[in-house]
């Protein structure tokens, strides 16, 4: 079962995550269903006075007051404890907001109103995967992270078979920006030959097969659930392996002709 993005979003103190709100729920979905595997959004943090722990993506509140803000994804089954990611691909502005002891003052709420915070968020390096209890492995990607394709390919290297995006599109309301959104997610299962699971509030939620296909889906502000099966598998393909090479070649080319045109200019005057 994968929910959206925002279910768990009235912010989550990290040392209390086994006694939340969020754990409760998935334990009592699971105490019904043992076979479950549940995967949904939760917003964290993580407050403390030691100054060893502030990092760059800290949020300074006064002296010896820091907190960390997380947007995350939480995995709970029947045979492992509950499991966290922590999005690691921030939309700028909205979640990676620099300089704002200068920008905040002068632009007050906006990025709240563009869909964001005025917090930076705390990441993570690893593209973590969670495990199910059939041994199947999935790519927890959230929202934004699912726009970068070489980005998604880390998942598939640590062993996700097939891909899980859980994302808030809401804030776009009804324009093309949540159907944009939706085309990535075909790409990236073409990219990488897995089948996707897309989990969205207000939708498009979506099944989609290895070759960019939607084979079911839940419309934008449609309530509801739907329930596909899926096919897995462990191989890893050409653009897994190497990335953007065709984006690597084009620069490449893009620079020798611009040299090449540079040096003709020259020997031509």
């Amino acid at each position: 079962m994968v929910a959206p993005e925002t279910v768990f979003a009235d912010g989550t103190a990290l040392p209390q995550f086994q006694r939340s709100e969020a754990i409760y729920f998935g334990n009592q979905l699971i105490s019904n269903h043992p076979n479950l595997n549940f995967l949904s959004g939760i917003s964290m943090f993580d407050r403390f006075k030691d100054p060893v722990k502030a990092g760059k993506q800290s949020n300074y509140i006064g002296p010896n007051d820091w907190y960390n803000d997380y947007n995350s994804a939480f995995f709970l089954n029947s045979d492992s404890k509950p499991e966290l990611y922590h999005k690691s691909k921030l939309v700028v502005g909205v979640e990676n907001f620099p300089y704002q002891n200068i920008l905040k003052p002068l632009l007050g709420n906006i990025m709240i109103d563009l869909g964001g915070t005025v917090a930076m968020k705390t990441t993570q390096e690893d593209r973590e995967v969670f495990r199910l209890n059939n041994s199947e492995a999935t790519a927890p990607i959230i929202c934004y992270e699912s726009v970068y394709g070489e980005y998604v390919t880390g998942y598939v290297k640590n062993g996700a078979n097939f891909l899980t995006i859980i994302t808030n599109d809401a804030w776009w309301d009804n324009t093309q920006g949540h159907k944009q959104h939706l085309s990535y997610a075909s790409l990236r299962a073409v990219e990488t030959r897995k089948s996707v699971v897309r989990s969205a509030n207000t939708g498009i939620s979506a099944f989609i097969d290895e070759t960019g296909q939607v084979t079911k889906s839940l419309g934008y502000e449609k309530q509801g659930s739907i329930k596909s099966k899926i096919t897995v598998n462990n191989k890893q393909t050409f653009y897994v392996k190497h990335g953007d090479y065709i984006a690597r070649i084009a620069q490449f080319l893009a620079l020798f002709l611009f040299l090449f045109c540079i040096i003709k200019y020259k020997r031509s005057r």
